[in-house]
């Protein structure tokens, strides 16, 4: 088995079904005339019956969308079946989780409005726990920027990401880092995912990263994940050298975090996250480390703080 292959494959299989997840409706795009309104739906064959799935009041731009959109999912699941053919040509085939990564995945999506809740506090966006939640379940909420109902609506979609089970079947890696960080970059960046290549200044700290390296990057995590360390220290070695190196454009600290989680729950060693009342001393404490000193300190915090053992 060509093991390299098999990586790139994988990694390409994950990042197609994450987008096709993003579409929200799958089925041909049907115009249907009730009592002289238009209405939009989905039709799809599933168990030998034809479905039709209500979308939305019919009008031109949103049919255009949907019609671009259904196009899209049909070429990414040629693509998918593409991948699965080289895969099963390499010889792969799908392991079984361990029963203690099943039950972190459960932990973590039992969880996940808690911890997207307390991302959007550790970026500063003005959203109670309540709103954050009808964002989560319902994409829309009154009163809310439209900056700030994108950016949890991205970090929904990353934390679905990263608990796919065909995602975990992946070791951390640089590729996975990537897509975090454009789907978190969604709607704001159009290459949120791409090693940055203009300089970036930190707010409260006179550290100035420097251009990152794409391959020194690639190196620095394969270094991390495949030490022998716990990994609870792994995964907090690579949120805080993440975050320091500034990898992306945006959204460093949001990706580091997820992506750190993508190790924990692929090692079924919990989740890891800073919470609401935390916040400020987290802050305090990673300008410290920004600054060359209290390294110590906030991998201590991180551990005893922000682990969510279960």
């Amino acid at each position: 088995m060509n093991y390299d292959k098999v990586q790139a494959l994988l990694s390409e299989q994950a990042e197609i079904k994450a987008k096709i997840r993003l579409i929200p409706f799958d089925g041909s795009i049907e115009v249907k005339t009730i009592s002289g309104e238009r209405y939009l739906y989905a039709r799809k064959r599933e168990g030998g019956k034809n479905t039709s799935t209500y979308i939305d009041l019919y009008s031109d731009e949103r049919y255009e969308l949907l019609l671009r959109q259904s196009q899209e999912l049909r070429t990414l699941k040629k693509e998918l079946r593409r991948i699965e053919k080289g895969l099963a040509a390499e010889g792969y085939s799908e392991s079984e989780l361990s029963p203690r990564v099943l039950l972190n995945i459960d932990f973590a999506r039992a969880n996940v409005k808690t911890l997207i809740y307390d991302q959007a506090v550790l970026e500063g966006i003005a959203t109670t726990f309540p709103q954050t939640e009808a964002i989560i379940e319902n994409g829309v909420v009154n009163g809310v920027r439209a900056q700030d109902v994108q950016k949890i609506l991205n970090l929904k979609h990353a934390w679905e990401f990263i608990t796919d089970k065909d995602v975990l079947q992946n070791e951390p890696d640089f590729y996975i880092l990537s897509h975090i960080a454009r789907m978190v970059n969604e709607g704001f960046y159009t290459n949120g995912g791409t090693v940055r290549s203009v300089p970036v200044r930190i707010g409260g700290t006179s550290y100035v990263p420097p251009l990152p390296v794409e391959i020194d990057v690639k190196e620095r995590l394969s270094e991390i994940v495949r030490s022998s360390a716990d990994a609870i220290d792994k995964a907090i070695e690579l949120c805080l050298y993440c975050m320091k190196t500034q990898i992306f454009i945006d959204g460093n600290k949001r990706s580091s975090v997820i992506f750190a989680n993508h190790l924990l729950i692929r090692d079924g060693a919990g989740l890891l996250a800073v919470p609401e009342a935390g916040v400020d001393k987290f802050k305090a404490l990673l300008v410290d480390y920004y600054e060359g000193h209290g390294e110590g300190a906030i991998k201590e915090f991180l551990k005893s703080d922000c682990w969510r053992q279960f």
